[in-house]
């Protein structure tokens, strides 16, 4: 009985590094614009402050979906008829 070479790992794809990187990017983009947005914002009620803060405290996510999906699949939108 002869042996067999052993099976070739899956090359790893470029992909995700980049995404990883580009993730990062966004994060600190995302940050110097806000943080450069504190002076106006400091001068508004408390309130409206704490609405501003919460809501581009989560509007960073919303470039992740499609990124995260090309990081996977190669593609930036899901597939027509898909659950996504």
């Amino acid at each position: 009985m002869a042996d067999s070479p052993p099976p070739r790992a899956a090359q790893p794809s470029w992909r995700k590094p980049a995404a990883i990187a580009s993730i990062v990017l966004l994060i600190a983009v995302w940050t110097a614009l806000v943080g450069s947005l504190s002076g106006l914002v400091g001068g508004w009620p408390v309130l409206v402050q704490a609405l501003f803060y919460l809501v581009v405290g989560v509007a960073w996510i919303v470039p992740l979906k499609p990124l995260l999906r090309w990081s996977e699949t190669g593609q930036w939108r899901a597939p027509r008829g898909g659950s996504d």
